[in-house]
């Protein structure tokens, strides 16, 4: 199992998507959150396991949430870039690979 770190703006983006779904209904942050753990747990033990995405990164797809785990597989660790929603333009996060 890999470690798997989140950019900076991953995590920002991890934040505020919990934080949104909270204000939405309470404890739908709680669920977002742990099916993203679920995700990343996923991906920590399986790296090639998501799809082959833009600029050498991989992207896993949330079953409830509309959201992507768009990540690198590194030598030592697993690097999540971006936690994108999809009506955002795709490959936004581009400048973080």
């Amino acid at each position: 199992m890999r470690p798997v770190p989140f950019l900076p703006a991953a995590r920002e983006e991890f934040i505020a998507a919990a934080n949104h779904y909270d204000s939405e209904a309470p404890g739908l942050g709680d669920e977002f959150i742990t099916e993203v753990e679920r995700a990343v747990a996923r991906i920590a033990t399986f790296p090639e396991h998501g799809s082959p995405y833009l600029e050498r990164t991989r992207r896993v797809v949330l079953q409830r949430f509309p959201f992507n785990i768009v990540y690198l597989v590194e030598s030592e660790t697993v690097l999540v870039v971006a936690l994108a929603h999809h009506s955002r333009r795709p490959g936004y996060w581009r400048d973080r690979v």
